[in-house]
């Protein structure tokens, strides 16, 4: 069960649809909610970062320009924050800490069940359109699951579990059933993607998989698709199922050639127009 959602809050358009996920679970549940907001002073102190010893003077002048702005801006999305959850009837609270925003939010989540984030998230407020690693590096390293969500709101009606038999995949579809952040009355279809060779063995996963499910509140359908490229596989099944919402387990080798360990994250977080549930 849910009883702990931290929202991690940044200038994109995709925050608002963050809090609003976070509302409807919380209110679900009963849970509290935490928005963060993170200043990351390392990437002010870096952009600021001048030439010779004659420029000290405009390096400190900029950088504290840019911490103060950096500032104002996290403080206008915990502003934010409070008007969209004010009268929800959810118990929250908002935060502004300073330092390096990966690893604050892996610190804070050793105390909340879920975190909730834009696709895009840009934690350096006084550049927004700054890129940063910081989500590849929080599904790789934070020990709850991660709701990755785009910058626009669909209900989740129709759930697409991804299951290769692996180790991750498996605890993805654990922390799904376990948590339940959509209740049980969702559609969920179990897709496992393999060779000509793994037919036998991808029936029988999918069997305990359905059978897992099911003792958790769950109505399962199952997919065993053969196919020499499970990404795209996942994709065209995903949208002729139309799906709501995909989970996957972030460190699937077999399925998502070592997802959170690079580019191939990036570039799904990039491509798929889908919510994620992402678990390590």
């Amino acid at each position: 069960m849910i009883k702990k959602i931290l929202v991690a809050l940044d200038p994109d358009t995709d925050t608002p649809v963050a809090t609003r996920y976070a509302q409807q679970i919380a209110q679900r549940y009963d849970a509290a909610v935490t928005g963060l907001a993170v200043v990351d002073m390392g990437s002010i102190e870096a952009s600021s970062r001048g030439g010779g010893i004659g420029s000290m003077y405009l390096m400190e002048k900029v950088q504290k320009e840019l911490t103060e702005e950096a500032r104002q801006r996290a403080r206008d999305l915990t502003k934010q924050f409070d008007e969209a959850m004010a009268n929800s009837g959810v118990t929250y609270h908002v935060e502004v800490a300073e330092g390096a925003p990966f690893e604050r939010i892996v610190e804070d989540m050793k105390y909340q069940d879920l975190l909730i984030v834009g696709r895009d998230p840009h934690f350096f407020y006084s550049h927004p359109e700054t890129s940063t690693k910081t989500l590849v590096r929080v599904v790789r390293d934070t020990i709850a699951p991660t709701l990755v969500v785009p910058d626009t709101y669909r209900a989740i009606e129709r759930v697409l579990i991804t299951y290769d038999g692996s180790t991750a995949s498996a605890r993805a579809m654990r922390r799904f059933a376990h948590l339940q952040p959509f209740g049980t009355d969702v559609q969920v279809e179990i897709l496992n993607v393999h060779s000509g060779k793994e037919s036998e063995g991808s029936r029988l996963a999918l069997e305990m998989a359905k059978g897992y499910l099911n003792v958790h509140g769950y109505e399962p359908h199952a997919t065993s698709l053969q196919g020499s490229n499970a990404a795209k596989e996942i994709f065209d099944f995903a949208e002729h199922f139309e799906a709501d919402l995909l989970v996957a387990g972030a460190h699937s080798v077999s399925m998502w050639r070592k997802l959170a360990f690079g580019s191939t994250t990036a570039s799904l977080l990039e491509k798929c127009e889908l919510p994620l549930f992402l678990d390590n």
